[in-house]
């Protein structure tokens, strides 16, 4: 790298560092940045200069090589909650100033990471599982040297039924161990009720993501004998896809449960009559009722619906009654040219027809 390079880098560094002094909270929800960061350029910054709090920028300092794990979990996060949602009035949009600002200097998702929302549950549970399922995986491709694959699972199985632990099975207990070391701030370091109530449903939150990685593990198998006969089968534990994850992940935020905004001894139902009810670890819990995300509210960052293009004929999520809040919807026409008919002529060039074709496109009023 040049001296000019080196020298832009640096006042770069300095301008972050001076943002997450102005900003110092996002402290649970900043290292999401590193999800839209480009290739490398976190890992050039170091763990020092990144938007990190203190115990990430530690751990971060002490395991530099999970960089790139935590880098990537981010981005899975990011990208399974942008897919699950694309098709609602909320899409898990990037807020705008979060693309143009200085890494760090705002939430990556703006009001949802601190409302206390069903979208602030979901965020929290796949920004968590992302990075389990990141690490996990970093583990079982051998690069990083204190974690491999699960060593509990290499010997033993069942003679009479015919397999054996064997392979490489993915070691989920060591992704969720990091995650929780480098994600879960003591509850006892947050100020004000409010923030330990949040605090507590963030904490909650993640760890029901964390469970849902380890929920769908599966077990697969490869056979052994003469001509194929499967004799014998070498068996392994494996990551379900993180799609698969998201989708768990999308079930749990439809059924989310409210709790109450007072923290007794432990986290209660808000409704009176169902506190018998027990809350599992793997249900995400929400403070706040979620607005409905119709109509643009600038001061919390809401763009609303309008422009978004719906579904005319479905009558789900992405329908044009549903995602257009009864406003209606305009159609306009679309055409679409693109080479098509193409066929090989000896020797040697493709000749194609010209194709054009006309397409109604439907955007909310």
């Amino acid at each position: 790298m040049d001296r000019a390079a080196l020298l832009g880098l640096a006042r770069l560094c300095a301008l972050w560092a001076a943002l997450l002094v102005l900003f110092p909270c996002g402290a649970q929800g900043n290292w999401m940045w590193l999800g839209i960061a480009s290739f490398g350029v976190p890992e050039k910054l170091g763990c020092a200069n990144l938007p990190l709090n203190s115990r990430q920028k530690e751990l971060c300092k002490r395991k530099p090589y999970l960089l790139p794990s935590i880098r990537e979990g981010a981005r899975l996060g990011i990208q399974e909650c942008r897919s699950q949602f694309r098709h609602e009035r909320w899409n898990c949009m990037i807020t705008a100033a979060s693309t143009t600002a200085p890494m760090g200097a705002s939430p990556l998702f703006g009001y949802e990471l601190s409302s206390g929302t069903k979208e602030t549950a979901f965020i929290y549970a796949v920004m968590a599982a992302g990075l389990v399922h990141s690490v996990t995986r970093s583990c079982s491709a051998g690069n990083m040297t204190e974690c491999s694959c699960d060593t509990t699972l290499q010997n033993g199985g069942s003679a009479s039924e015919g397999w054996h632990w064997g392979g490489c099975s993915d070691d989920v207990q060591y992704g969720m161990w990091f995650s929780r070391k480098f994600l879960d701030f003591p509850i006892k370091n947050a100020t004000g009720k409010e923030n330990k109530v949040l605090l507590a449903m963030n904490l909650h939150n993640n760890e029901a993501g964390r469970q849902a990685v380890a929920k769908l593990m599966s077990v697969d198998c490869r056979c052994h004998g003469v001509s194929g006969s499967c004799a014998v089968k070498t068996c392994w534990k494996t990551m379900s896809s993180f799609e698969k994850i998201g989708h768990l992940l999308k079930d749990k935020y439809e059924n989310s449960i409210q709790i109450s905004d007072k923290i007794k001894r432990k986290m209660r139902r808000r409704e009176k009559d169902q506190r018998k009810i027990p809350i599992h670890k793997d249900d995400l819990l929400y403070v706040n009722k979620s607005p409905n995300y119709c109509v643009e509210d600038k001061k919390l960052g809401i763009p609303g619906t309008q422009g978004r293009e719906c579904n005319r004929t479905s009558e789900g999520a992405d329908g044009c009654n549903l995602l257009c809040c009864g406003r209606g919807y305009n159609t306009h026409v679309v055409r679409h040219v693109e080479r098509c008919e193409c066929k090989f002529i000896w020797c040697c060039y493709v000749r194609c027809r010209r194709c054009e074709s006309m397409t109604d496109v439907h955007t909310c009023k």
